[in-house]
């Protein structure tokens, strides 16, 4: 089965570079408010998971947590995290690195 999120080799690289900085991150699949839909890397102490949070699984070592709402709208996608040139999302730890995460996404396999 495949996994429900996943990074390609540009995204590993990013959040290798970003653990340099803060060795603890998280990932927040944003909802689309101010920043859009962009996955959001927060150090982990500085994120509250919520208790309808759904955890999707792990790239670069760091957890990916989608909202409970948002994940029964995309439950049947997979997630492939990639890298593209441009501004994070403001409180994102992508931001200020000219480059930022950018969510893809496949329908899963049944």
């Amino acid at each position: 089965m495949e996994p429900q999120v996943s990074a390609t080799p540009a995204a590993l690289e990013l959040i290798a570079e970003i653990r340099r900085d803060h060795p603890t991150i998280l990932f927040h699949q944003s909802g689309g408010c101010c920043d859009g839909s962009s996955p959001m890397c927060y150090p982990t102490d500085d994120f509250i998971i919520g208790d309808n949070d759904v955890l999707l699984g792990e790239i670069g070592g760091a957890p990916f947590y989608i909202s409970g709402l948002q994940y029964e709208a995309w439950k049947h996608t997979q997630l492939i995290i990639d890298v593209v040139p441009g501004r994070g999302g403001m409180f994102s730890l992508d931001n200020g690195r000219e480059k930022r995460f950018l969510t893809r996404s496949t329908v899963c396999a049944a």
